[in-house]
């Protein structure tokens, strides 16, 4: 289990707002030291279950293409202990895989999907606001890619509760105004009964049963690292997420961090605590973080 480098949860604070601030552009894309597990995984999923994970309307392929140059550039240069650059061949010096990016049989954004931990989205600019053109997503965390596709923000997000009243606004005016040299990100974060980092909609609900004692072992904090670039030539918006799992038990020698994720936690309104399936297993976790916070 790879060790938290982000406590979105820390001021004690939950608010529904868009959060975005500045990436230095170094720092794009992240490697930890489950790097090779990420990439097994997806390439069974990209195998086994290829519709649900990889979706594409016609006509994206440039931007595809766009997403995948980019990564070509970016990685050898940052991560030289990863990947390779040799005789216009791209290797995973951890995998061992060697891709030809002018000859590699895949769509362009699958490629570009199986070279780094994060999920990969494509939104393009159309006359009825960005629309998701392309996307490749592993890790979900309990939605359809197949649901999303060809759906403008509003629609993306319709099921968020707040969403169309107090984010819709700003986050249309944010895509307009993202400029190809200011890269944004942002860091989303919830609590899940299971460690799998593929979870679809549609499981049972969290067992109300767990008990403050189970919390630490049952429970996990999922967090996302959110990207957002603009492609220079295509005008579209590359959007990353870089999903991060921990046993709720990581909490167990960080007293402050517990007491300000139980103060977050009875921040959130009940619409939210359903939609993040938190509810059922809000007890439990707030017995447990309150018991680590003394």
């Amino acid at each position: 289990m790879d060790t938290p480098s982000y406590f979105p949860y820390a001021d004690g604070l939950w608010r529904l707002h868009i959060g975005l601030v500045p990436l230095d552009p170094s720092r794009w894309i992240e490697i930890d030291e489950r790097f090779g597990d990420y990439l097994t995984l997806k390439r069974r999923l990209l195998t086994e279950q290829r519709g649900e994970v990889l979706i594409a309307m016609p006509g994206s392929e440039t931007e595809q293409q766009e997403v995948l140059e980019l990564l070509l550039d970016h990685l050898p240069e940052y991560f030289p202990e990863h990947y390779r650059l040799k005789d216009s061949r791209l290797e995973n010096q951890v995998t061992g895989e060697i891709w030809n990016p002018a000859d590699h049989g895949f769509m362009p954004l699958e490629l570009a999907a199986r070279l780094v931990q994060e999920d990969l989205c494509l939104l393009r600019p159309m006359e009825e606001g960005y629309i998701l053109s392309a996307a490749c997503v592993c890790f979900p965390s309990r939605w359809l890619l197949t649901e999303k596709v060809g759906l403008p923000l509003t629609g993306i997000h319709a099921p968020v509760p707040g969403y169309a009243e107090q984010l819709a606004g700003p986050v249309d005016r944010f895509f307009e105004r993202l400029r190809v040299e200011t890269p944004m990100w942002r860091i989303n974060w919830t609590i899940v009964d299971s460690p799998e980092l593929f979870l679809l909609p549609g499981g049972a609900q969290p067992d109300s049963q767990i008990t403050a004692q189970e919390a630490g072992e049952r429970l996990w904090i999922r967090i996302e690292r959110q990207t957002l670039r603009r492609l220079a030539e295509s005008r579209t918006v590359l959007f990353t997420i870089r999903t991060y799992i921990h046993p709720l038990d990581i909490l167990e020698q960080q007293p402050a961090m517990a007491r300000a994720l139980a103060t977050a936690v009875r921040q959130i309104p009940k619409p939210m605590q359903l939609y993040k399936s938190i509810l059922p297993v809000r007890e439990a976790l707030l017995g447990y973080l309150d018991r680590l916070a003394g």
